[in-house]
């Protein structure tokens, strides 16, 4: 079987989880209150989240989101990876 390299894998997984935070981040930018909130309700099922969407997001807490999520994405991905290596049957 295949092995999946750990930190390849979780390098991937963080950076998927930035690119969906920068889109957040587009779609907040763009669309307005009203617009994040219909984009988001739609997402979400129906889930009403015009009571937790907050559109005055300082520029440095942005930054510091966009990197926490990098990194519970790596460390998501490695894990995974390692598991998933685990597995295989050697041999």
């Amino acid at each position: 079987m295949y092995r999946l390299n750990v930190k390849k894998f979780g390098f991937a997984l963080g950076l998927t989880g930035a690119l969906i935070y920068l889109g957040c981040m587009i779609v907040m930018a763009t669309a307005g209150q009203e617009g994040t909130i219909i984009f988001f309700n739609s997402l979400l099922h129906g889930l009403d989240t015009s009571n937790i969407i907050r559109m005055d997001v300082p520029l440095l807490e942005a930054f510091f989101g966009i990197v926490q999520t990098f990194i519970l994405g790596w460390l998501i991905g490695a894990c995974i990876a390692a598991f998933y290596n685990a597995q295989i049957k050697r041999g």
